[in-house]
């Protein structure tokens, strides 16, 4: 398949699946946590709630042309140069160049919602008995943080090969 195609079809994807989940959730949920619903028991729930802010609501409460700078114009900034690097560097391997896909893609999701609606619509929840809790979450979130997980394995297991071919010659 053509390098640009896989490119522009796995960052669709991300971004497809991110959108209709949150058309999902806005059309059958009630918003605030007041219609939960429990998939496994409390161990994983949907909740809606939209959230102004990044990462766990980190940022809601700035002014809003803070908000506008940090939260919509330099991630556009940043997710239009990965886009760049990756479509511009052929040397990426196929494990790297699907995890910056998957961080564009779920980038680009979660933007689209700033500039469509103000806010971002989360719905996952995850409580493992108080071992493990994460945020309220969404799809798009899911993606930049699996393309980041692969992206540091893929960092570490280059150095292991490098390392390794370095001590063989």
């Amino acid at each position: 398949m053509n390098r640009t195609l896989f490119i522009t079809l796995l960052i669709t994807f991300n971004i497809a699946i991110d959108q209709i989940s949150k058309v999902i959730v806005r059309s059958t949920m009630i918003k605030g946590g007041k219609g939960q619903i429990n998939v496994i028991q409390d161990y994983f729930q949907l909740i809606w709630v939209e959230n102004k802010g990044a990462f766990l609501g980190m940022g809601s409460d700035m002014n809003p042309t803070l908000r506008l700078i940090f939260l919509l114009i330099l991630p556009t900034i940043v997710l239009a140069y990965v886009m760049y690097y990756i479509i511009k560097t052929k040397e990426l391997d196929r494990l790297s160049l699907i995890a910056f896909c998957c961080i564009v893609g779920g980038g680009i999701a979660n933007v689209f919602d700033r500039i469509v609606f103000g806010q971002v619509t989360d719905f996952f929840y995850i409580n493992l008995g108080g071992v493990f809790r994460t945020g309220i979450f969404n799809v798009a979130d899911m993606s930049v943080t699996t393309g980041m997980i692969l992206l540091l394995l893929t960092g570490i297991f280059s150095k292991k090969k490098d390392t390794v071919e370095d001590n063989i010659a």
